[in-house]
């Protein structure tokens, strides 16, 4: 029926003697607009929608308040997920070094690795820069992000150091725990050790010797840039390729900078010669020190 038509009752037969009169709703006698209908029908189909209403704004309501309160105890773990994220990170290092390794010794190397990272994270606490947790990833090692590595270059080799120091002292742990064990596994661990220390104390950005350089002598970048080219060729091998690239790029750009100078260039590079040989005693000394090491827990390969 379409909107403008009214409304008119049905037809209602005449009565007759055999048949009862019927009564006409609404009756045909009244004034259009005074009849009144039935009440039970038409309240309850007035009330009915009203308390569904209700019904669904409450349940929406209930669902809204259930979701900030989830929310809010998200906000209020967000601490612990960093945590979280380290340790989900540590996990599927230690899965992907177990197929190579195996488990007891990848759980060791994946130590070794956060005890470097945590080296970086204390220096940089210690000069009032908030670092992340360590983040894994396998085969790659661990990284750490920070907005700056220090104020200057000496903050910057102090950062850059205390990776291998607490790193090298890890890796000692391991031959203490070797010779009071007899267990040969902690003796591999301890040279795995040394070895990526050692090799972070390449002087080349962004390995922690580059870090280094930065307060003793930056033209030692290209020295070690020049190093890892035969390198990359004679031990090929993906991650030496993507340092390589790093090298290269991070090398270029610090150069460029320093020799556009500047009073924040000139004031970032200039260290009091005693820092420099300070730096530069702790640096080779850590290289001494790891060769040995190495050397130590070399085991000799039988074949027969």
């Amino acid at each position: 029926m379409e909107s403008g038509t009214p409304w008119l009752p049905a037809p209602v037969p005449a009565a007759t003697d055999a048949q009862a009169p019927v009564q006409a709703w609404p009756p045909v006698t009244a004034p259009p607009g005074t009849a009144e209908r039935p009440p039970d029908l038409p309240q309850t189909k007035r009330r009915a929608p009203r308390r569904g209403m209700r019904q669904r704004m409450g349940a929406i309501l209930a669902a809204v308040l259930a979701f900030l309160a989830k929310f809010k105890a998200v906000l209020l773990l967000l601490p612990k997920l960093k945590i979280l994220t380290t340790v989900g990170s540590m996990l599927v290092s230690v899965a992907a070094y177990s197929f190579v390794f195996g488990w007891t010794f990848a759980i060791g190397f994946v130590v070794l690795l956060l005890v470097h990272e945590m080296g970086h994270v204390i220096a940089l606490r210690r000069e009032g820069i908030k670092a992340s947790a360590p983040m894994f990833i396998p085969f790659m090692g661990a990284v750490i992000s920070a907005r700056s590595l220090g104020d200057n270059a000496l903050a910057e080799a102090r950062v850059g150091l205390a990776g291998p120091i607490l790193g090298s002292i890890g890796s000692a742990v391991c031959i203490v725990i070797w010779h009071a064990t007899g267990n040969d596994m902690w003796r591999a661990l301890a040279f795995t050790g040394f070895f990526l220390n050692l090799f972070n104390l390449l002087p080349v950005v962004p390995l922690d010797g580059g870090r280094a350089m930065a307060a003793m002598a930056p033209w030692m970048w290209f020295l070690g840039l020049a190093a890892m080219v035969p390198l990359a060729f004679i031990f090929p091998n993906p991650i030496i390729f993507l340092i390589l690239i790093f090298a290269v790029y991070e090398t270029s750009k610090r150069w460029r900078l320093r020799r556009a100078g500047g009073e924040a260039q000139q004031s970032y590079y200039r260290v009091r010669p005693l820092d420099r040989a300070l730096v530069a005693a702790v640096y080779l000394s850590l290289i001494a020190l790891l060769v040995v090491g190495m050397h130590a827990t070399t085991i000799a390969r039988t074949f027969g």
